[in-house]
């Protein structure tokens, strides 16, 4: 998703990367509460279905942290990086792509896989386990967007001669919740 959100902010700017924020947060919502009816709706009356209702819980019937989690984490860390990288266009004057993409996921990423793990596992699993697997999860995801960079100069490159727009956000405002492109 932080790849996408770079295309966007890059190509469109914050406030159209915003748009699709929340609606990847809407989406997230539905998912969470269809989770939910999908484990307390009744299973049928028969053996099959007896044993078949735990392994739905196990798989839908996620933990409330692991769902807040998940949504306050994608929130955080999606706005964090959208806003890094329109930030960093207008410093460098549109210059090293690569250094705002991989800038802007190293906060984002920061941002989101911190909260993630700290709202769903803290507690629950050893610290030393935690950190761990949050620095795991930390260094992959931001590896992946490196490893990603010539794509998403394709992608910004095709979008931005196609669709002739290369927007720069100096006069946004940065606010999370306003829909205002």
């Amino acid at each position: 998703s932080y790849i996408f959100g770079d295309i966007l902010t890059e190509v469109y700017g914050y406030g159209r990367d915003r748009r699709v924020v929340w609606a990847g947060f809407g989406a997230l919502v539905f998912a969470a509460f269809m989770a939910f009816v999908v484990v307390q709706l009744p299973p049928a009356k028969n053996a099959f279905m007896d044993a078949y209702q735990g392994h739905i819980e196990a798989v839908f019937g996620n933990t409330w942290r692991i769902v807040a989690g998940s949504m306050i984490a994608f929130w955080c860390g999606s706005f964090a990086n959208s806003f890094v990288l329109a930030k960093m266009k207008v410093l460098t004057g549109g210059r090293y792509l690569w250094a705002r993409t991989i800038g802007s996921t190293i906060v984002g990423q920061l941002v989101d896989t911190g909260l993630f793990f700290y709202i769903a596992f803290y507690g629950i699993w050893p610290p030393e386990q935690l950190v761990a697997v949050t620095i795991t999860q930390y260094l992959f995801k931001t590896g992946w967007e490196a490893l990603m960079t010539p794509i998403t100069y394709q992608a910004v490159g095709f979008l931005k001669r196609v669709e002739g727009v290369d927007h720069y956000d100096r006069d946004t405002d940065f606010s999370p919740f306003h829909l205002k492109v």
